[in-house]
């Protein structure tokens, strides 16, 4: 069954004059978990808006839960769980409060579903007197994460949860989804971060308003066209610039200690590779080739 069915979804501001999205069209089964990979700007955020019914779309049909997004917009948004990438709680208000208003809102209280948000929000238990506003930002993202799920939504919207989050606390929030994902509930979660692609089900790599594709992480990384090679010597400015220059460089950037490059002949062009740097008198030169990841994939595809 398909918990968010867009298709041909069209937004644009400005009278026409920005676009935002242009003919996106996706489905997220029930109890997947479906990541939207892409840079600012690329749309994310807008389609998240349109399918959780906080704006309309030019053009295109969107549904949740079997539910139009123009005409069951009411019954949505008691489905749906929203956490926009913008910390939204009341901060004047402790841990506690927010959580217990949010629970009023929607008709329920803490106790009722107390069992879907229990892990993480006895982490947050010893600072449940403490405004919310005084949190560090890895705990202000898990109150966000009870707060949208103590009404038990079937449909979970994150939009950028671990934007400026410590390393720790992001390994701890997927974690969290991964269990969430357990209890049936659909998540679709959008992150600028590419190396949590690999912790979806499935992914959509978004650019400039358009979804390059969709596909399972690992698929998405069996279609890079090319062998993939890692460079690296003592000026890796001097490096980068004297690869780009080489005849047969296909595509180069930075990537990490390395410069990640292909080759337009990967056969014939390796060989010459080595002698070319080796002119070029670089230093502690290594070239090995490396498995793509989600990233250079993304690359490709630009």
């Amino acid at each position: 069954m398909e918990s968010i069915v867009a298709s041909h979804l069209y937004k644009s501001f400005d009278k026409g004059r920005i676009p935002a999205l242009l003919d996106v069209s996706l489905s997220v089964e029930q109890g997947e978990l479906f990541g939207l990979i892409g840079p600012d700007g690329a749309g994310k955020t807008t389609l998240f808006r349109i399918l959780a019914t906080l704006l309309l779309a030019d053009q295109g049909e969107a549904k949740v839960d079997g539910l139009d997004v123009k005409q069951a917009y009411k019954a949505i948004r008691h489905r749906v769980g929203y956490m926009p990438g913008r910390f939204s709680l009341y901060q004047d208000l402790s841990v506690e409060e927010n959580l217990d208003f949010f629970a009023k809102v929607f008709g329920t209280t803490i106790q009722e579903n107390y069992y879907l948000v229990k892990d993480i929000y006895q982490q947050l238990e010893p600072f449940k007197t403490r405004k919310a506003g005084k949190l560090s930002g890895g705990m202000k993202q898990k109150l966000a994460l009870c707060c949208a799920l103590i009404h038990k939504p079937s449909v979970l919207f994150l939009d950028e949860p671990t934007t400026g989050v410590d390393p720790v606390s992001r390994k701890e929030f997927w974690e969290m989804l991964q269990k969430l994902k357990q209890e049936g509930i659909s998540i679709l979660v959008s992150t600028p971060y590419m190396d949590e692609a690999s912790l979806c089900d499935r992914v959509a790599l978004m650019q400039k308003g358009k979804i390059l594709d969709i596909d399972t992480p690992s698929h998405i990384i069996d279609k890079f066209p090319k062998k993939l090679w890692a460079v690296s010597a003592t000026n890796m400015y001097q490096l980068l610039m004297d690869l780009r220059a080489f005849s047969a460089t296909a595509a180069c950037y930075s990537f990490g200690e390395s410069h990640h490059l292909t080759l337009k002949n990967d056969a014939s062009d390796a060989a010459s590779l080595q002698q070319y740097l080796t002119e070029k008198k670089h230093k502690d030169l290594k070239i090995n080739t490396i498995k793509p990841t989600i990233e250079d994939c993304f690359m490709a595809m630009l």
